[in-house]
């Protein structure tokens, strides 16, 4: 039996996401405890995302867009602008802070954005480890195309394939875009999966899945995805978590207590700056 999740509008700087996790029916899915879909949209000229400077802990991010840019810096001194089909994972491990807006020359005419950022909580034995940003060009990715679908292999492994970008436990996290009437069966080599469909008319095993919706599917099951219209999804995943995690904010870790240092920690300044980029985002309720 599957279970079937409707994602929630959040705001994200100005900018609407919907989050499919984490949920009532599902608190994470494999390693992932925050599965955020941007989009589909569509700005003015001078508009963008505008997500101010912020904090992490005890997890890593994972950004990968179908459409538009984003422009990430961090307090490691990263300064990349993300495009679709790339990836940026960044471990935030004992801290980091970065800011996600839409680059300047963008802004200059419309331009779309559509896309997924997740958060992988980090095992216990790596919730302190360096902070570290790496970024993945779309042709260094491994993607599998055959009748009318292709999947590119965002992290970890899946289908033969995998993703040069580190994990840190076992990982499935796959872009998936099926020409109508294409159909794929769900890789079954994970113990936990989900499927987020983004956009068009989905099946799993001859059922109607509504667009933006999470699909956490039976371990051991190998269900049928087909596209009854050009279909974007996204596939997740991995190995379950080594224990209770608590999410407070943007902070992620097995202590409550370590939150409550990151906590002062963010008002205290202790995270760094980010050359280019003097805003914050405030500690909420201060």
């Amino acid at each position: 039996m599957t279970t079937i999740i409707a994602s929630r509008v959040h705001d994200l700087g100005g900018f609407q996401v919907r989050r499919a996790v984490p949920s009532v029916q599902a608190r994470s899915v494999g390693p992932f405890v925050f599965v955020d879909h941007m989009g589909p949209a569509v700005f003015e000229p001078g508009r963008g995302i505008e997500v101010r400077p912020h904090p992490h802990i005890g997890l890593a991010t994972v950004t990968f867009l179908w459409s538009g840019a984003i422009t990430h810096r961090d307090t490691l001194g990263s300064h990349q602008d993300i495009t679709a089909g790339d990836v940026n994972w960044m471990t935030a491990g004992r801290g980091i802070a970065h800011s996600e807006r839409t680059p300047a020359i963008l802004r200059e005419g419309g331009h779309a954005l559509h896309g997924m950022q997740t958060w992988v909580a980090l095992p216990r034995s790596d919730e302190e480890t360096a902070p570290g940003f790496h970024h993945h060009p779309a042709a260094s990715l491994p993607s599998i195309e055959r009748d009318g679908a292709l999947m590119r292999i965002i992290a970890g492994r899946s289908y033969g394939a995998e993703s040069p970008v580190r994990v840190f436990a076992d990982t499935l996290c796959v872009a998936i875009d099926l020409a109508a009437d294409a159909a794929i069966t769900i890789d079954d080599g994970h113990d936990e999966r989900a499927l987020y469909v983004l956009d068009g008319e989905a099946q799993i095993d001859g059922a109607d899945i509504p667009k933006q919706h999470l699909v956490v599917f039976d371990r051991g099951t190998r269900p049928v995805l087909r596209a009854k219209s050009p279909l974007k999804a996204m596939l997740l995943g991995g190995e379950p978590l080594d224990g209770p995690r608590h999410l407070w904010w943007n902070f992620v870790s097995s202590s409550k207590e370590r939150i409550e240092q990151a906590k002062q920690d963010w008002l205290d300044g202790r995270f760094g700056k980010i050359a280019g980029d003097d805003e914050c985002i405030p500690l909420p309720g201060r």
